[in-house]
């Protein structure tokens, strides 16, 4: 067998499936995503003093990345549920954006990652803020969203480069 990287969620036949994870050893796991939203200034202020017309997007958007973590498996075909896991996101404005900063934390104690689950997290809570502030700005953009650390698990600590 080959040290080749390989994908885990297709057998050998090349037909997706979902990875058997029953004889993985139960570990402390952790994963960290970010992403980001750049809007027009007046946009921006607009969130931050909470004038949109749809309300105060921030903490709406916050509860709706925690939301979308823990429901990761119904969004994504082939990932485990993973009941109790925690989801925190912060949502940090930025005026040299200008725009807003996501970041997820995932933690959970199992035979499988959380990698997913923090990047689902961001995604949503940063769709949330595009859908609460479009009336002022169509223009907005998403972007560099990805995974900074995953810790737990028979691969140990990832950091992603600087």
């Amino acid at each position: 067998m080959s040290d080749e990287p390989r994908l885990t969620h297709l057998d050998e036949r090349g037909v997706a499936r979902m990875v058997d994870v029953t004889s993985k050893e139960a570990t402390t796991r952790r994963a960290v995503a970010r992403g980001q939203i750049r809007m027009a200034e007046k946009t921006l202020d607009a969130l931050i003093d909470g004038s949109l017309e749809k309300g105060e997007a921030l903490p709406v958007a916050r509860l709706a990345g925690i939301q979308a973590g823990k429901r990761t498996s119904d969004l994504i075909p082939l990932c485990h549920a993973l009941p109790g896991a925690s989801i925190t996101v912060e949502l940090n404005p930025d005026p040299s954006l200008p725009g807003v900063i996501a970041r997820a934390e995932a933690r959970y104690r199992g035979r499988t990652g959380v990698e997913m689950e923090a990047l689902t997290a961001v995604s949503v809570a940063l769709l949330t803020l595009y859908d609460m502030a479009k009336a002022l700005d169509r223009g907005m953009v998403i972007e560099d969203i990805r995974l900074e650390l995953k810790e737990g698990g028979a691969s140990g600590r990832w950091e992603a480069p600087e």
